[in-house]
């Protein structure tokens, strides 16, 4: 195919390695959760082929972003106008997202992003989810109250602090899981997440380290 050209192959690897980089993620990994081979996954990033569509469509989809911002070059993507979002230093159960006056800085998010939904930032504290996310990194939220097994959302337990965990859902109830094997994971039950209450607040889309 004449889309398959050197210049397409080598704008697609260097999105791909930008992207991991940015959310901190090894082709281990994003082989394993998509389900690709990982020699295929090494020519992608190494320019020497180029993905089916649908293949790029899963990674936009893991990355949380659109298939245009593999597929052209960033620099032509970056002059497009960005929205300003939040980073807020800590959510706290009964005040909602837009009365937090805990703003620490802004982020940047692609407008194709923005029209998705509302997003905000949140600066990380603590290690449970290392070595992914670390203490001071600024996680990238997409507001919404539930999500599917294995994402990575931001949660209120009993009217604390959020916390950052892996969520996986059970007929009997939640597990929300940290990274780092130091922390145990926390289950409640169906009646738990009611009377307590614990309340999905967002899915993380994206991390950015701050060195």
């Amino acid at each position: 195919m004449k889309a398959n050209n050197l210049g397409n192959k080598e704008t697609m690897a260097k999105n791909i390695r930008y992207y991991m980089r940015l959310n901190n993620i090894n082709q281990t990994e994003i082989c394993s959760t998509l389900g690709f081979k990982m020699p295929t996954f090494s020519d992608w990033v190494n320019a020497k082929t180029y993905p089916r569509i649908d293949k790029i469509e899963l990674m936009a989809n893991y990355f949380g972003i659109e298939k245009a911002d593999l597929v052209e070059k960033r620099s032509t993507r970056n002059k497009r106008i960005g929205a300003k979002i939040p980073v807020l230093g800590r959510v706290a159960a009964g005040i909602p997202i837009e009365a937090i006056e805990e703003i620490i800085s802004e982020e940047e998010i692609p407008e194709s992003m923005a029209n998705k939904g509302k997003f905000f930032g949140l600066q990380i504290r603590g290690d449970s989810m290392a070595p992914r996310i670390l203490e001071g990194d600024i996680v990238i939220v997409k507001q919404q109250e539930d999500a599917e097994s294995r994402d990575l959302v931001i949660a209120l337990i009993d009217g604390s602090d959020a916390t950052c965990k892996r969520l996986m859902k059970y007929e009997e109830g939640i597990r929300l899981i940290p990274d780092n094997p130091a922390y145990e994971p926390m289950y409640y039950t169906n009646e738990d997440i009611k009377k307590l209450p614990v309340k999905i607040i967002g899915r993380v889309v994206e991390n950015r380290q701050k060195y």
